[in-house]
């Protein structure tokens, strides 16, 4: 994306990368591509009819006809929409960055704010988002620094303004993990146990506990990963669904390595001279308990890539993109490991 404002400037460190472990390799589904009127859906998420829902970049918010044959903008939001989850009471809970964690209601189009503080700052990155049962919601913060405008500016700088939060029913908003290098998505085990969050420059999932010995404990689930880990979800049967916005770059695996001062200037430059993420349509399941990969898809698509959010629903794997105007979908039976 392009920066509709002057760049804020960045603070950074050296730090080093994660080394890189293989991962499976997935079969090359057959992919539909749905048109969705705009740009850059980044999440998506199905309601209790079967729709689909997803965010643009110009904070439209769509639902998506279960065959994907009508696309409605239900609502508009001044900030850029990102993760989204649907709530137990139906309502739409919405990431905006800036704007925090926001409540949609489907019906009128309604938008309520949740969340735009927290320790008294404003929220900057809010990410992803998911409630539990009795009510409690949990969400990711990217970096504290910068807004997704500038969503390059953490990676440049390598330090970790991540964060999961927690807010309760009556409203109060509690920090659970800090410390980390742009949380991202975040979605619930099967049997309530934990959550499993994502950490985009980190390359790793993690578990935050919830219950039993190691409740309030963050343990590791699948690291060194060979690519970017964006948005999550749970599937049918308790795999964690990982969208894999790239495979890693060489060059982004080097700028953390490099001097402070050069990391600034490289940061100067207009957008168009930075590094490009290659587009791949790239999805992983991991089992929630070992963190070994279970099923997944890897292919190209001329349309269609950057893959960085995905839900299950009626046999299909949906896709969210910041590549391009669509959501996809593939056969969800395709991606079996065979």
């Amino acid at each position: 994306m392009t920066s509709k404002t002057r760049k804020p400037p960045i603070d950074p460190v050296r730090w080093t990368p994660p080394p890189v472990d293989p991962l499976p390799d997935f079969p090359a589904a057959e992919l539909t591509v749905v048109p969705v009127g705009g740009d850059a859906p980044e999440d998506v998420v199905v309601d209790a009819d079967g729709h689909i829902w997803a965010g643009l970049i110009d904070g439209k918010i769509v639902r998506i006809a279960p065959d994907g044959g009508e696309v409605v903008v239900v609502a508009q939001i001044d900030g850029r929409p990102l993760g989204m989850h649907v709530a137990r009471d139906g309502r739409i809970l919405v990431c905006s960055s800036p704007g925090g964690l926001l409540a949609l209601d489907p019906a009128t189009g309604a938008v309520e704010t949740l969340v735009a503080e927290v320790d008294g700052r404003k929220l900057m990155f809010c990410s992803n988002v998911t409630e539990l049962a009795d009510g409690t919601i949990y969400f990711t913060e990217s970096t504290s620094a910068f807004t997704y405008e500038h969503f390059l500016g953490p990676i440049f700088e390598a330090r970790n303004r991540g964060s999961v939060f927690r807010r309760d029913p009556d409203g109060t908003v509690l920090t659970v993990a800090a410390g980390l290098y742009f949380a991202n998505g975040i979605t619930p085990t099967a049997d309530g146990s934990a959550l499993v969050f994502a950490e985009t420059q980190a390359r790793r999932l993690s578990k935050y506990w919830l219950t039993g010995d190691k409740a309030g404990t963050v343990t590791a689930l699948a690291v060194n990963l060979p690519g970017s880990p964006d948005n999550l979800s749970t599937g049918a049967d308790g795999r964690i669904w990982c969208a894999m916005v790239t495979a890693i770059n060489p060059v982004a695996e080097l700028l953390p390595r490099t001097l402070p001062a050069i990391r600034k200037l490289l940061w100067r430059l207009p957008d168009r001279l930075q590094p490009k993420i290659k587009p791949v349509v790239w999805a992983v399941a991991f089992d929630p308990d070992t963190g070994n990969p279970v099923a997944g898809v890897r292919t190209e698509h001329p349309s269609f890539g950057l893959v960085t959010g995905l839900v299950e629903a009626d046999g299909k794997l949906w896709m969210g993109s910041i590549g391009g105007p669509a959501v996809a979908y593939v056969d969800l039976a395709a991606t079996a490991l065979r």
